[in-house]
C-alpha cells in the first residue's frame, strides 16, 4: 500500500486508488500519517477533525471514523490502525509513505554534496522533487491544516521541497547546465523574494548565458528588498556572484580588439610583500598569481601514516569539511578535538595528505606544543617562520604580532595553501594565524574544544569503533597471531579502549616479541592495576600522555586550574561509574554549580565524556589515571570522606526513588544524615524507573561501600530501597545478593530494624520467584525483628506480607486473621493507606474462595479510604476489583459503572499496566453479561498494550485467550 502526502491525500493498494470521500476522514488519516508507527493522542485527532472545542459527541462520533478508515486499510495479517493507550496508531511500512521516500532522497543528495558528487546530487533531487504532486495535504480541511500539531510539519515538508531545488539548482551550475534554468528560477525568486540563494543562482544562470545586464538588475533588486525588509545587505554568497559578474564586465572591457597585452611580472625579490606594487593587466592571459610565486611552494606535512587504520567516516566529513569551494569566500577553519592518545594527528596528517594536490601553493605545519614539555610556541615567532616560508624576507618582518597576522594574510590572498596546527593550546594562540581569504584552509588539532574560536568547523574524534581497533591491531602484530587466539585479541581491544596510542604501544610490544602469545599480554593488560603501566613502549606511556593535560592543570599558577586537578582527582575516586552534577556535587563537597562547571571544562579539556546531556563519564584509561592520581595525591582521610559523603547521597535518592515507585507501600524510614548535595528530581514512576536502571552498577558498589565504612543503616536502606526496581523488572538474583551482603553487615552491628526490612524485602523477592515457603520464612523473621524493634509500622506491614502469602497459598483462614491484625496496627500507626492496601487484598483473597459478597464489602470499605485521601491509582484498582465482583454477583450497571469510572482513571494517569488489567476485566464482564463483541474488542485492546508493554509472557498469556 502506498499513502502519499506531497499534495492532495491519496491512498493507492497497488492496483487502483481507495478513495476517501469524507473530509474528516482525510483528517483523521493525515493526522495518522505525519505520525507513522507512533501513537497520536486521542485529544489530538479530536482537535484535528473539530477543532479546539469539539462537540460532546466527538469521542464516539471518532471511534465511528476510526471504524471506516479501519476498513478502508483492511489487509491480510495484522490491522494497521490499532487503539493504543490514549489513542491510535497506523502501522506504515518501509517505502510505503512518500514523504518519508523523499527524506530518504534528500538525505542521500545531501551525502553526496558533502562528497562534492554534482551528478549524484543532481539525480537524488530530481527523483526527491517527482514526489510532489502540489500543496501537501491539499484536500485536507482548513481547520485541520492550521492544528498546531498539522500545520508545523506542512511548513516542514514546504522547507525541505525548496533545499531541494536548491540543491538541484546548485548541481546543475556545477556541472555546466545553465540553459532553460532562467525561467524557473525567476519564477522562484518572485515567489520567495527574501531567499537569497535562488536571486545568486538566477544571476549566475543570467550570466553565464550572456544576460550580464538582467543579472545586474537580478542583485540590485533583491539588494533593494533585503534593505527595505530586513535592514541588511545581501549575504557573501551572493556579493561574489555580483562580483563575478563585474569582474567579467571589466576583463571584456579591457580587451583590445586585437591581440592581448602581454602580462608585466614583478621584478623585485620582495614584491609580493610591499603594498600597492602595481598589478598586471587583468587579461585572461594573465597567469593565475600561485603561478607567479618566487620559490618553490612549502610542502611542511609529516610523512604519512602508513598503518593507518579506521575512521573511514572521519576522514570523509573532515576531507568534506576542507576541501576548496568556489562558492565560499572565507577560509575553512576546521578543529580537531580529543582525549589525548585518540589519534588527533594521525587523522589530521592523513588527511592533509589525502587533499594536497588541491592545495598547489603549499602545505604548512607547526607543532604548537599546546600540552607537553616546554612552552607553547608563540604565533608571533610562528608568523615569522611562515612568512619566510613563503618568500617574505625576514628583514622585512613586522616587529608587532598584529602586524605579522596581517602580512601573512596578505601572503596568503589568492593563493591554496593548507595550514596544519597540530597541538593547539588555546584560541589565542591560533587567530594570528589564520588565514583571511577563501582559497585557504587550516587544519587544527587540540586536547581542548576550542571554544573560543567562532565560525569554525568542528569534528569531536572518539576512540575507534570496534572495526577500526581490529584494523589497527592487525597491521601491528599481524593477521596471523590475531587468528590464532581470538579470544586473547579480545581482551587485549578491550584493555585499550579503543585508544591508537594504546592499541599501537601493544603492537609494538607484540612486533618486538614475535615468540610472545597474545595471551601473555592480554594477562598482563588484564589486572586495572599497573595497566597503564604494562602500555608502553621505548619510553612512551599512555599515561605521560595523559600526565601532560593533567600536570598542566595541576602546576599552573592560577588558582581555578589546580582546584580543577583536585576535582579531576576525587572524581576517579568514581571513575567505574556515571556521574550526574548532583551525584559530582556531593562526591567532591562543593555546590551544584560549581560541580557542573568542572565538568563541563573537564569535557572541553577532553578529560571526561559526556555519552548523554547530564551524565559524565572517564574513559576507561583515563579513569584509572584519574583513581591513581588520587591515591597518590590525596590523603586516606579526604579519599573516604569523599566516598562516603556520596554513599549518603545515593542512599537518599533510592529512598526518593522508592517512595515514587512504591507510594502504597511501607515507606522507608527518613535518613538522619545529612545529604551533601540536591537529590535528582522524579517527574513520575518512568523517570524514577531509568534512574534505578541507569544507576544500578554505582549502587551495588554503594552497598559494599557502606558495608565496609560500617554503616549498615546505609547498606541496608540503598538494598531495601530496591523494591519498586525489582518490581518492574523482576529482579531477584542480582537484588538478593545486595541484600544478602547488606544483611551481613546489619548482623555484625545487631541492627534490628534493617534486618527486619531486609528479610521483609527478601520474603517478597522469594514470593516474587514463587518460593513461598522461604517468603514465609523471612517474613517471620522480619515480624519478630519488628517487634523486638517496636516498630508497629513494620509490623502491620509484616503481617500484610503474611495474609497475602496466604492468599497464595490458598489458605482464607490465615489471610484473614493476618490481614485483620495488619490492619488493626496500621490504624494503630495513624496509616490509612496501608489499611486500604490491605482490605483490598482481603477482598481479592474473598473473590479466589468464591465469596464475592464478603469481598464487595471489604472493596468498598478500602474504596471509601482512597477517595477520602485522594489516591487516584488505589481508587482504580479497587474499583476494577469491585466491579469484577458486582459482575460476578450479576449487577450489570454497578459493575460497568464502577469499571468505566477504573478506566477513566487509568487513562487520565496514564497507567498503562492497570489499564491493560481494567481492559482485561471489563471483557470478562461483557462476556460474562453476553456482549461477546464488546467482550473481544476490549480483550484486543487489552491484548495489544500486553504485548506492546512486554508484560512477563504469563500475563500475555493469560489475556490471550
Amino acid at each position: 500500500m502506498r499513502f502519499a502526502l506531497l499534495g492532495p491525500l491519496t491512498v493507492h493498494d497497488g492496483e487502483a486508488a481507495r478513495p476517501i470521500s469524507s473530509p474528516k476522514g482525510r483528517a483523521l488519516l493525515g493526522a495518522l500519517l505525519l505520525q507513522p508507527n507512533h501513537a497520536v493522542p486521542l485529544d489530538t485527532l479530536e482537535a484535528v477533525l473539530w477543532g479546539e472545542h469539539p462537540p460532546a459527541t466527538a469521542s464516539a462520533s471518532l471511534h465511528n471514523h476510526v471504524a471506516r478508515l479501519r476498513r478502508l486499510l483492511a489487509e491480510d495479517g495484522e490491522p494497521r490502525l490499532r487503539a493504543v493507550p490514549g489513542g491510535y496508531l497506523l502501522t506504515v511500512g518501509a517505502g510505503e509513505l512518500d514523504s518519508e521516500l523523499f527524506a530518504e532522497r534528500l538525505e542521500r543528495a545531501r551525502a553526496d554534496r558533502l562528497r562534492q558528487d554534482w551528478a549524484g546530487v543532481g539525480r537524488e533531487t530530481v527523483r526527491a522533487l517527482e514526489l510532489w504532486r502540489g500543496s501537501p495535504l491539499a484536500n485536507l480541511p482548513d481547520s485541520a491544516l492550521s492544528h498546531p500539531e498539522v500545520r508545523p510539519q506542512i511548513q516542514q515538508f514546504q522547507e525541505a521541497r525548496l533545499q531541494a531545488l536548491e540543491w538541484r539548482f546548485d548541481a546543475e551550475l556545477r556541472l555546466g547546465h545553465h540553459g532553460g534554468l532562467a525561467p524557473e528560477l525567476a519564477r522562484l525568486a518572485e515567489e520567495h523574494p527574501l531567499r537569497e540563494v535562488f536571486h545568486r543562482q538566477l544571476m549566475l544562470v543570467l550570466h553565464r548565458t550572456d544576460r550580464q545586464a538582467e543579472a545586474l538588475t537580478v542583485f540590485h533588486r533583491l539588494r533593494r528588498t533585503l534593505i527595505d525588509e530586513l535592514g541588511i545587505e545581501p549575504g557573501p554568497a551572493v556579493q561574489e556572484a555580483h562580483q563575478e559578474i563585474l569582474t567579467a564586465q571589466r576583463v571584456t572591457v579591457a580587451m583590445p580588439p586585437t591581440r592581448p597585452i602581454a602580462p608585466t611580472m614583478p621584478t623585485a625579490p620582495d614584491a609580493l610583500d610591499t603594498p600597492g606594487t602595481p598589478a598586471a593587466i587583468s587579461t585572461p592571459a594573465a597567469p593565475p598569481r600561485s603561478a607567479r610565486r618566487l620559490r618553490p611552494a612549502p610542502a611542511q606535512l609529516p610523512a604519512d601514516i602508513v598503518d593507518f587504520a579506521g575512521r573511514e567516516s572521519e576522514l570523509e566529513r573532515l576531507s568534506a569539511m576542507l576541501r576548496p569551494d568556489p562558492a565560499v569566500t572565507v577560509p575553512r577553519v576546521v578543529v580537531v578535538s580529543g582525549m589525548a592518545g585518540v589519534g588527533k594527528t594521525a587523522l589530521a596528517v592523513h588527511t592533509a595528505h589525502r587533499l594536497r594536490d588541491q592545495f598547489p601553493d603549499g602545505q604548512l605545519h607547526a607543532d604548537l606544543r599546546g600540552f607537553g614539555a616546554g612552552d607553547a610556541r608563540s604565533p608571533h615567532d610562528l608568523l615569522a617562520r611562515f612568512l619566510t616560508d613563503l618568500g617574505v624576507r625576514e628583514k622585512s618582518l613586522p616587529e608587532h604580532t598584529d602586524d605579522r597576522a596581517a602580512r601573512f594574510r596578505s601572503a596568503l590572498d589568492g593563493r591554496r595553501v593548507l595550514v596544519l596546527l597540530d597541538n593547539a593550546k588555546d584560541a589565542a594562540q591560533l587567530i594570528p594565524l589564520l588565514p583571511g581569504s577563501g582559497g585557504c584552509a587550516v587544519l587544527v588539532t587540540s586536547r581542548h574544544t576550542l571554544a573560543g574560536l567562532p565560525g569554525v568547523g568542528r569534528l569531536r574524534l572518539d576512540p575507534l569503533d570496534p572495526e577500526g581497533q581490529r584494523q589497527l591491531l592487525t597491521s601491528l602484530c599481524g593477521s596471523r597471531r590475531m587468528r590464532a587466539d581470538p579470544k586473547a585479541a579480545a581482551r587485549i581491544l578491550a584493555a585499550c579502549g579503543g585508544l591508537p596510542l594504546a592499541l599501537r604501544l601493544a603492537g609494538a610490544q607484540l612486533a618486538g616479541r614475535p615468540s610472545w602469545p597474545l595471551t601473555t599480554l592480554a594477562q598482563r593488560l588484564d589486572s586495572s592495576r599497573g595497566r597503564l603501566r604494562a602500555l608502553s613502549a621505548g619510553g612512551l606511556a599512555v599515561q605521560d600522555t595523559f600526565a601532560m593535560s593533567y600536570v598542566a592543570m595541576r602546576d599552573s599558577p592560577l588558582s581555578p586550574e589546580t582546584e580543577r586537578a583536585h576535582g579531576f582527582r576525587m572524581l576517579g575516586l568514581w571513575s567505574g561509574h556515571t556521574l550526574a552534577a548532583e551525584s559530582a556535587a556531593a562526591l567532591l563537597g562543593r555546590p551544584v554549580d560549581e560541580a557542573h562547571d568542572l565538568l563541563e571544562y573537564l569535557v572541553d579539556a577532553h578529560l571526561l565524556q559526556t555519552p548523554s546531556p547530564g551524565h559524565y563519564t572517564f574513559h576507561d584509561l583515563l579513569g584509572e589515571y584519574a583513581r591513581e592520581r588520587a591515591a597518590e595525591e590525596e590523603s586516606p582521610e579526604a579519599r573516604a570522606a569523599a566516598r562516603l559523603r556520596l554513599v549518603v547521597w545515593y542512599t537518599a535518592a533510592v529512598a526518593k526513588a522508592d517512595a515514587v515507585l512504591t507510594s502504597r507501600c511501607h515507606p522507608l524510614p527518613p535518613l538522619e544524615t545529612e545529604v551533601a548535595a540536591p537529590l535528582p528530581a522524579f517527574a513520575d514512576t518512568d523517570e524514577a524507573l531509568q534512574w534505578c536502571v541507569r544507576e544500578l552498577p554505582a549502587l551495588s558498589e554503594a552497598i559494599q561501600l557502606a558495608a565496609r565504612y560500617t554503616r549498615p543503616d546505609l547498606a541496608w536502606r540503598m538494598a531495601a530501597g530496591l523494591f519498586g526496581y525489582a518490581q518492574r523488572f523482576w529482579w531477584t538474583r542480582e537484588w538478593e545478593r545486595c541484600m544478602g551482603l547488606a544483611l551481613r553487615c546489619t548482623e555484625e552491628h545487631h541492627d534490628l530494624l534493617g534486618q527486619g526490612w531486609l528479610h521483609r524485602r527478601m520474603g517478597l523477592a522469594h514470593g516474587m520467584a514463587h518460593r513461598l515457603e522461604l517468603c514465609l520464612e523471612h517474613l517471620q523473621v522480619a515480624l519478630s525483628c519488628f517487634e523486638k524493634a517496636d516498630d508497629i509500622v513494620g509490623q502491620a506491614s509484616s503481617y500484610a506480607g503474611l495474609a497475602e502469602v496466604h492468599r497464595r497459598l490458598g489458605q482464607l483462614s490465615g489471610v484473614l486473621s493476618c490481614g485483620e491484625r495488619a490492619v488493626e496496627l496500621h490504624r494503630e500507626a495513624g496509616d490509612p493507606r496501608g489499611v486500604a492496601t490491605v482490605l483490598s487484598s482481603m477482598g481479592d483473597a474473598l473473590m479466589e474462595a468464591g465469596e464475592p459478597t464478603a469481598a464487595e464489602e471489604r472493596y468498598r470499605e478500602a474504596l471509601e479510604l482512597w477517595r477520602d485521601h485522594g489516591v487516584l491509582d488505589g481508587t482504580a484498582t479497587t474499583l476494577t476489583r469491585l466491579g469484577d465482583a458486582l459482575t460476578t454477583l450479576d449487577r450489570p450497571a454497578e459493575a460497568f459503572q464502577a469499571l468505566e469510572e477504573a478506566l477513566r482513571i487509568r487513562l487520565r494517569l496514564g497507567e498503562h499496566v492497570g489499564t491493560a488489567d481494567t481492559l482485561e476485566t471489563i471483557a470478562l464482564a461483557h462476556f460474562h453479561f453476553g456482549d461477546q463483541l464488546a467482550a473481544r474488542e476490549h480483550w484486543e485492546r487489552s491484548l495489544t498494550m500486553g504485548r506492546r508493554l512486554r508484560l512477563p509472557p504469563r500475563d500475555v498469556a493469560r489475556l490471550d485467550l
